[in-house]
């Protein structure tokens, strides 16, 4: 059976590769994302990318394929903390969720540390670099 899984990455993802990789990694986003493919690559799925610096372009990713994704593994950056309106997004797209981030936000500044999707998330994967990503999908895997 396949599973089709949305990836979405937020504000400044875009700068992986450039911003503090002792926090982030030395990886570009593009390099993240073949790394993720070639590690599911055994398993029946689709991966769909996205990332935008604009929180209503990923609510409109998100309403672009309701209906028809199984996951969303999702590295909101800054949004993780305020992003309502794409909480709500993540809400009405009815299918599991699991929150990404490339480093881990409870070892870094206070304001990191509150998440306004965990609530509605059904896992946190945090702190394992690209590996984040490939445990979040395998989460959504096994969830189904």
């Amino acid at each position: 059976m396949m599973s089709k899984i949305l990836v979405i990455n937020g504000p400044n993802l875009n700068f992986l590769g450039k911003r503090n990789p002792d926090i982030y990694g030395a990886d570009t986003l593009t390099e993240v994302e073949d790394k993720i493919k070639t590690s599911v690559k055994e398993k029946d799925i689709e991966l769909v990318f996205f990332q935008s610096n604009h929180e209503g372009e990923l609510v409109d990713i998100i309403q672009q394929h309701h209906g028809a994704v199984d996951g969303i593994a999702i590295n909101a950056g800054a949004l993780t903390h305020y992003g309502y309106s794409l909480k709500d997004a993540l809400i009405d797209a009815a299918v599991p969720v699991v929150e990404v981030h490339v480093g881990n936000p409870y070892g870094r500044e206070e304001w990191r540390r509150h998440s306004v999707i965990a609530d509605i998330a059904i896992g946190i994967v945090s702190g394992f670099g690209w590996r984040s990503y490939k445990l979040a999908i395998d989460a959504l895997i096994e969830h189904q």
